[in-house]
This record gives structure tokens, C-alpha cells and sequence, in this order.
């Protein structure tokens, strides 16, 4: 699979992770946090099967 995600698009996600994640430790300490490993992961990886299927890339960057 090729990259579909801006570095920006790729920022947010991971942070949006994070923070998600955090939910699990600190805060309300529930399990609905782990919902965060799925940004998390897209964010680092650089794709989304969602934009996949809908056909969106925010990654400026041709495939070769």
C-alpha cells in the first residue's frame, strides 16, 4: 500500500493517539482509550484503509 496521509494528517493522528491512550492510565482510566492504538498506528504507518476505500490522499508526495 502507498502512503495517503499528509505529514500533518500524520501529526494529528498520532497525537489524537496519544491522547486517546492516555485515557487508559490517567483520567477516567477506561479500556474505551485503546480505541487510540487505531490513529496511533495509521499515523506512524502513513495509511488509512478508510482513505483507501474512499479513494482520499492528503499525501502531496507522486508514487514512484
Amino acid at each position: 500500500m502507498s502512503r495517503n496521509e499528509g505529514t500533518l494528517d500524520r501529526t494529528l493522528r498520532v497525537i489524537a493517539g496519544l491522547v486517546l491512550l492516555s485515557l487508559v492510565f490517567i483520567g477516567p482510566q477506561t479500556m474505551w482509550g485503546l480505541i487510540g492504538i487505531i490513529p496511533l498506528v495509521t499515523g506512524v504507518v502513513g495509511v488509512c484503509p478508510v482513505y483507501s476505500v474512499l479513494g482520499i490522499k492528503t499525501c502531496s508526495v507522486k508514487p514512484s
